[in-house]
């Protein structure tokens, strides 16, 4: 005979068994995308023009920059007299009004993730502040912070969402604003406080080449439990793997690094400290990226598919999110070091002319793809995106239905 708590067990045990099976039989499609890019696409021999220049001198870097990043064209949300034209927020909710343009369709959605690395504010949280932007209804909403991999992040709480059955349908948002952060005019004390020891200031590489890579966007993704869209993508699963424990920060803000490769917050630096040394900036550690990123994306990569039984040659388009043209050939020669059968003849990319978008990239490159590529059913999308914040990784699979 059972005892009652015997009972009890075996009856909660049963339970959770059979709602395991059914969550993991629930599907998830992705039934709408879009993207947004505000003002006109800003060319290279414009980039000074919208940014300014450090101490009124043309940057050494850009010409080298650009020649190796491979980037012609890019977005801001700033006009040339540096006024911001677009919030973060406001970015993302224009992905939002592209994907649902209808306001009931608005009124029926349940989850809102968002994701980015430049918030308009530090609290309240970026979905707050979108929610509020951009529906009507109360709902459930989640942040993911970080770098590039915030937006992948935001993506795969909102596939949780509709595969546990916790909703029937989700919006994934990312969208980046960094352009404001890089005016010249924030390293203007800088550039004045190194002029009074030394008779060539220039601001350091790891801050002023971020200046020449980045772009301003949005993108939204629709999730739902069942295909309603003329494209629907079943997302068969998202990977996200980090390697902190192995490596330190490589792209960090609102600190500096140390000697000893940890980061000394900006809580710890004086007033003067945070304008003299520019500590709000961003800011990469140039020579850990080269030497780490690429390797651990072919690892990290590697390591999905197999988890996953992936067949690689069901796949018919990669997007890989790399930051530079310069990465392009060495994550393809990384790949094949692993084994992994992913030639660049399946690569999308749109990097030469959106810019790096950061977290946005990967999904504004999936809009595009979309709607410019031809798509049968069975084929199957393999989004890659790499962060250099402290190396992680997100790899997700889809499959048109």
């Amino acid at each position: 005979m059972f005892g009652e708590f015997q009972i009890i067990h075996y009856l909660c045990g049963r339970f959770h068994n059979e709602h395991y099976v059914t969550m993991a039989d629930n599907k998830v499609y992705i039934t709408k995308t879009s993207s947004f890019f505000p003002n006109n696409p800003v060319e290279n021999d414009e980039i000074e023009a919208y940014l300014g220049r450090i101490g009124d001198k043309k940057s050494r870097v850009m010409p080298i920059i650009l020649r190796q990043n491979g980037i012609k064209k890019r977005y801001y949300a700033i006009d040339k007299n540096q006024n911001i034209t677009h919030s973060n927020s406001e970015l993302a909710k224009e992905a939002i009004d592209k994907l649902l343009p209808n306001s009931a369709d608005k009124r029926s959605i349940q989850f809102l993730a968002c994701g980015t690395s430049t918030p308009d504010q530090m609290l309240p949280s970026q979905a707050s502040m979108i929610h509020g932007a951009a529906f009507e209804q109360p709902m459930e909403i989640i942040s993911c912070a970080g770098v590039c991999l915030s937006g992948i992040q935001a993506f795969k709480a909102a596939f949780m969402s509709v595969k546990c059955g916790n909703t029937q349908n989700a919006i994934s948002t990312t969208s980046e604003l960094p352009s404001p952060a890089l005016l010249s005019k924030f390293f203007e004390e800088e550039y004045a406080h190194i002029a009074k020891i030394t008779e060539r200031p220039y601001i350091a590489f790891e801050k002023d080449f971020l200046r020449f890579m980045i772009s301003d966007g949005a993108a939204a993704v629709l999730l739902e439990n069942q295909p309603s869209g003329e494209i629907n993508l079943e997302v068969e699963w998202v990977e996200v793997i980090s390697y902190a424990n192995r490596l330190p920060a490589c792209m960090y803000q609102w600190c500096e690094k140390t000697p000893d490769g940890n980061l000394k917050s900006w809580k710890e630096f004086s007033a003067d400290d945070i304008s003299n040394k520019s500590i709000w900036c961003i800011k990469q550690d140039v020579k850990l990226l080269n030497e780490h990123i690429m390797r651990l994306f072919a690892e990290a990569t590697q390591h999905a598919l197999l988890k996953n039984k992936a067949d690689e040659n069901r796949i018919r388009y990669v997007i890989p999110h790399i930051s530079s043209m310069y990465f392009y050939n060495i994550l393809d020669e990384e790949l094949k070091k692993k084994g992994v059968s992913l030639p660049t003849s399946k690569w999308y990319t749109n990097l030469t002319w959106v810019g790096n978008v950061g977290s946005v990239a990967p999904f504004a490159a999936l809009d595009e793809l979309i709607r410019t590529k031809p798509l049968e059913k069975g084929d199957q999308i393999l989004l890659l995106v790499p962060e250099s914040g402290r190396f992680s990784y997100g790899i997700a699979l889809l499959t048109c239905r």
